[in-house]
Order: C-alpha cells, then sequence, then structure tokens
C-alpha cells in the first residue's frame, strides 16, 4: 500500500503504544493509518538473532499480571518461558533465596529463614506486597504519593534489606538506582510481581509487539516512513503529506517531545546490558540473581538459556547482566563485568563470549513524583493527541494501557466532530 493523501486518524509510532491504538480503532471500524520510522514494528521491543542467539535489545522481561497483556494477546500462543518466583542474592559469599510466598505458599517457611534481611524486614515486605497485591488499584493509587525509597522506608523496611535486595532488584526496573521513581508506580509493580509470572517469549521479546499487531490489517501498517511534522489535520513523512482528522504521537517521549515542541520532554534513564555466551551456564536454575555486597555494579543478572533454550545455540548458555546508566563500551568496562559476574556466580568467567553490548539510553522514562495516578491527559487540542508509557506507567502495561486510552480519547473526539454541524 502506497501513502494516502487523506484517512481519518494517523498513528506515528509502531511501538507498543501505537500498535495497542490501532488495535481499538480498528475495532471500531475507524479509517486509521500508522506509519513507523524504522523498518520494522516494536520500538523499544525487539530481539536481534546472532549465530543463534536470541539477543532482546536489552534485558526485558513480560508479565502475566499486566492486565492489558491477555486483552491483546493470546499468551499461551507466545510459548512463554518463565523465570523462577523469586531471587537469588549473592552475600557475603553466599547465594541467599528469597521467594514469593504469594506465588508459591510452600516457600513461605524458608523465605522467613532466608539469610536475606532480618525476620521482621522479611514480614514488613511480605505484608507490603500483599497489600499491592490485594487491594483494589484506585485504593492503592489513593495513598499519598513519595518516592519509592520513602515508601520502603515508610514500610518499616531497614536500611540492611534495601541496599542488599530492593535497591539493586527496583534499579534494574526503574533504571533509578537512587528510587526517586513514584511510590505509586511502586505499587503497582509490586502488584504485579506478586499476582504474575515473570518471563520471556520462545522466540524472543519481539513476539509481543508481532502478537499485538497480528490482527491488524498489514498495508495500514507502513514502516520505513519517518515523521518529519505533526500539525493538526496534518502528518507530513518523508513520502508526503496525509490529511488527517485527528493525529496520535505514540512514539518514544524524545522523538514526541521534538514533533510536539509544546510537550514538555521528560527526562529518560538509561540501561545497559550485556550478553555472554558460555560453554556451561554458571546456575542451574532461571532465576535472578542480585549483587547484595552493595557493589552497585550490576543491577541483575540471569541465565536466560535456562528459562528460554531458545535463546542459545545447542550446547550453549546466555547470561545476561544488566547496569543502570549507560556508557561507551571499553575493554575496561568489560573487564569489570567479567568480575563482577565471577563473583556473583562463583564461577570463572574468562571463557565466557562478550556477544553484545546494548546500550538504552531512553529505556524508560523517569517517573518521579507526582505522577498524577499514572493517567497523564492525551488530549492536546486541535486533533492532536499523545500516547505512550510516559503517559502511563513507565513498563509494557503503560505503553499498552496508554495506547488503548489515547484511541478512546480519538474515538469520543471524533464521535463528537460527527456530531458538530457542518
Amino acid at each position: 500500500m502506497s501513502q494516502p493523501v487523506e484517512v481519518d486518524v494517523v498513528i506515528v509510532g509502531g511501538g507498543l503504544a501505537g500498535l495497542a491504538a490501532a488495535r481499538r480503532l480498528d475495532r471500531a471500524g475507524v479509517e486509521w493509518l500508522l506509519v513507523e520510522a524504522a523498518d520494522r514494528l516494536g520500538g523499544r521491543v525487539a530481539t536481534d538473532v546472532i549465530d543463534g542467539w536470541r539477543l532482546d535489545r536489552g534485558f526485558q522481561v513480560l508479565n502475566t499480571a499486566y492486565p492489558r497483556v491477555p486483552a491483546l494477546v493470546d499468551v499461551d500462543a507466545l510459548e512463554m518461558r518463565y523465570f523462577t518466583p523469586g531471587v537469588l542474592v549473592r552475600r557475603g559469599g553466599r547465594l541467599h533465596r528469597l521467594e514469593n510466598p504469594l506465588r508459591d505458599p510452600m516457600a513461605a517457611p524458608q523465605a522467613l529463614s532466608s539469610g536475606v534481611g532480618s525476620l521482621a524486614d522479611r514480614l514488613r515486605f511480605a505484608a507490603l506486597a500483599t497489600r499491592c497485591a490485594t487491594y483494589p488499584p484506585a485504593r492503592l493509587l489513593e495513598a499519598p504519593e513519595l518516592t519509592a525509597q520513602e515508601a520502603l522506608r515508610k514500610a518499616g523496611l531497614s536500611h540492611r534489606i534495601i541496599e542488599e535486595v530492593l535497591r539493586p532488584f527496583l534499579s534494574g526496573v526503574f533504571a533509578d538506582r537512587a528510587l526517586d521513581t513514584s511510590s505509586h508506580v511502586l505499587a503497582m509493580v509490586l502488584r504485579s510481581f506478586a499476582r504474575g509470572r515473570i518471563g520471556v517469549p520462545a522466540n524472543g521479546m519481539a513476539m509481543l509487539p508481532a502478537a499485538v499487531a497480528g490482527p491488524l490489517p498489514y498495508p495500514q501498517l507502513l514502516v520505513n516512513a519517518p515523521t518529519v511534522a505533526v500539525t493538526p489535520g496534518r502528518v507530513v513523512t518523508e513520502a508526503g503529506e496525509i490529511r488527517c482528522r485527528a493525529a496520535i504521537v505514540a512514539t518514544d517521549p524524545v522523538t514526541a517531545s521534538n514533533l510536539l515542541p509544546k510537550l514538555p520532554r521528560p527526562d529518560m534513564r538509561g540501561l545497559t546490558t550485556y550478553y555472554f555466551g558460555a560453554p556451561h551456564a554458571p546456575l542451574d536454575e532461571p532465576t535472578l540473581l542480585l549483587d547484595g555486597d552493595r557493589r552497585e555494579i550490576i543491577a541483575n543478572t540471569i541465565v536466560m538459556s535456562n528459562a528460554a533454550p531458545e535463546y542459545a545455540p545447542a550446547g550453549k548458555s546466555l547470561i545476561a547482566a544488566s547496569t543502570v546508566g549507560v556508557a561507551a563500551p571499553s575493554e575496561a568496562s568489560e573487564t569489570v563485568i567479567r568480575v563482577e559476574l565471577a563473583r556473583m556466580y562463583g564461577v570463572p568467567t574468562d571463557d565466557w563470549d562478550l556477544l553484545s553490548v546494548v546500550p538504552i539510553p531512553h529505556a524508560l522514562p523517569a517517573a518521579p513524583p507526582p505522577q498524577s495516578h499514572l493517567r497523564k491527559p492525551v488530549t492536546l487540542g486541535d486533533g492532536l493527541f499523545i500516547a505512550g508509557d510516559h503517559r502511563d506507567s513507565p513498563s509494557i502495561q503503560g505503553a499498552l494501557a496508554g495506547g488503548w486510552r489515547t484511541a478512546g480519547a480519538v474515538l469520543a473526539s471524533l464521535g463528537a466532530m460527527a456530531g458538530a454541524p457542518a
């Protein structure tokens, strides 16, 4: 399909938010067109296949508790490969296990006797996770908004468990080592981790946007179509001008602020993922490993192929290690990462092959308080709309829910426009 000159709605951006918006518009029978600058759909959710290795564009996971995921895709069809419900913490030369008793009641005695934090810490954290898992979201979002760090301290958690477990874990989730992220975002994250299962599709995270896009008419999804301007009633790509009744900008936040100069440019947080190939797995389970020795270099690491053997060639193991922030890859940084991984796994890493270093400077939008109950306005006026996880929660759920919500605002606007006198 060549680029049309006129359509009801143009969606700029083919990431999860744009695809979710397209699904809702398509279901409503509205004439729409999606234009994507890259040569593929999916935005920040992508997978590269290199010599038999499946390397996601940064360490990403899918949580089955995200409400919008099962509403848009058949999770079973993704052939999910799940991680162990819980974490391992390297502290003082030993590995300590902390499991989620809500996911595995049989693990409760072990969780209470774990060497991570004090017994009081573990009981208080279990109570916090239980509240987040069982209270309605609206009630959680009515609580006074603090930073995540302030909320953890208010819950009575000690400095020790915050530094040894929660800071390394949450820094990888938020790309925020200071834990300045909103307590409302924290509550939703704890809710989803307590209620859902965490894993990856067998063939990589790219299968998620592919599944969201699956029911859509392919000719209306234009790739290699960079947008150069968005104004009321008009979207201009490198192929020409498209007249429209409404336009949804569903790009990453930085591109959105460039296309819509009046839109505040959010601060972005970066992550870097190191992928190593090893002849043997340094751990025999698919469990997230955290650094409890407070070195603050590696946020988390996992043997991806223990969960998803499809991620590695036969007889090989794929290890992912994530750090907060982005720095230019160098021989020195690789050496530091190898040393830290050797300490955390307790095995030599000299024979591991560095497969790729994936820096993502704009991994997530910063989400400090206040976050407006995790729902920022999406209607900009004059037929212009905005969608993305920077308008909802910084997550896959936020991107999907945000795109769906924005499409609803467009439909309401078009209905009003249709009823207006000519």
